[in-house]
């Protein structure tokens, strides 16, 4: 504080006057003889001797301090160093404010090093040390630890979940591999059993060939069962012909018994031989005979000769297929090809 300009000198009258005169001095102001100086310094003592001010700066400190610690904390920021005010010239006026946590060891002298200390360690709020320690790196080191732990927990489950989806991909495959692997063999059975079954079906055409013979050796199939036209009766044709030269010969298809031997009008002449089964084989259209009814044939007999009587258009034989006898025949390209046959 400036010193003020020293002030004049004043007398009550003079000494001519036979008056004493007096003589002011230089005044220089001191605490205790100026008022409180009104503005943010003022200092006012309230209930119980504590100054407001005071109050209001010690939490000010303490929330820059802990303001410090957070910000070194949560932004990475180097730490804040903070300016104490010098509190000296208030200390005295303010005997209670030792007693605040934090403050107290603040605004204390040298013999109260030790107090102010241990009133400082039991405030972790003000625990600070050379700006780098404290509050905040406290703040600071418990929130690195959390978000470590967070982290922690994050990839072991990114990782559980990772083992989880490996072990299901592993497990669809190996399903799929499995089903893949039935699939296989199914497929592979199957076709085996096709083909036993088809060399087996070839075994027995086979044996079935030996007892089984084409009626005719040299021909041209010129009409085919079912075949519509005008010419039959019935609306369509009702066998399988062998167009041959007149009197090739005719051979008995299978053993069996002739049941039958003459002329059949539109048939011309004609044989019908029965298989042990039943089933008849009729051989129409011959122009001779070699056998007759009641006559036992065997496979390969030759039997007439192509020839072209009844309703013809030319030499030729007809030939049908009687299942049981039944007037309806069926087709004889197919009963024959199911004797290992081809015509």
């Amino acid at each position: 504080m400036a010193s003020n300009r020293p002030a004049p000198e004043f007398s009550y009258g003079s000494a001519e006057d036979g008056v004493e005169q007096e003589t002011w001095e230089e005044w220089n102001p001191t605490e205790d003889s100026v008022r409180p100086v009104r503005g943010r310094h003022r200092v006012s003592r309230q209930r119980g001797g504590l100054a407001r001010s005071s109050t209001v700066l010690g939490v000010g400190v303490i929330a820059a301090v802990g303001a410090g610690g957070i910000a070194t904390a949560q932004g990475g920021k180097p730490p804040v160093q903070i300016s104490m005010p010098d509190l000296s010239a208030v200390k005295d006026s303010l005997p209670e404010a030792k007693s605040l946590p934090g403050v107290g060891a603040l605004i204390s002298d040298g013999s109260d090093a030790d107090s102010g200390a241990a009133a400082a360690a039991a405030a972790p709020l003000t625990s600070v040390g050379n700006g780098q320690e404290g509050a905040g790196e406290a703040l600071r080191a418990r929130i690195m630890q959390q978000a470590e732990t967070q982290e922690s927990a994050a990839e072991a489950k990114a990782r559980a979940a990772a083992e989880e989806a490996a072990a299901k991909k592993a497990a669809e495959e190996a399903a799929e591999k499995q089903d893949a692997a039935k699939a296989k063999a199914a497929a592979e059975k199957k076709k085996a059993e096709a083909e036993a079954k088809k060399k087996a079906e070839a075994e027995r055409l086979a044996k079935l060939a030996k007892s089984f013979k084409l009626p005719v050796a040299s021909y041209t199939i010129t009409g085919t069962f079912g075949q519509p036209g005008s010419m039959w009766s019935s609306g369509y044709h009702t066998g399988l012909d062998f167009a041959a030269s007149t009197g090739t010969p005719i051979y008995a298809v299978h053993s069996g018994t002739v049941t039958e031997a003459g002329w059949a009008g539109a048939y011309g002449y004609r044989t019908i031989i029965t298989l042990d089964d039943g089933t008849e084989l009729w051989f129409c259209h011959q122009s001779s005979l070699n056998v007759s009814a009641g006559q036992k044939v065997s496979t390969g007999d030759v039997i007439g000769r192509v020839g072209a009587t009844g309703n013809v258009t030319g030499p030729h034989l007809h030939l049908e297929v009687h299942p049981g006898g039944d007037a309806t025949g069926i087709d004889p390209a197919v009963w024959l090809r199911g004797k290992g046959l081809t015509p």
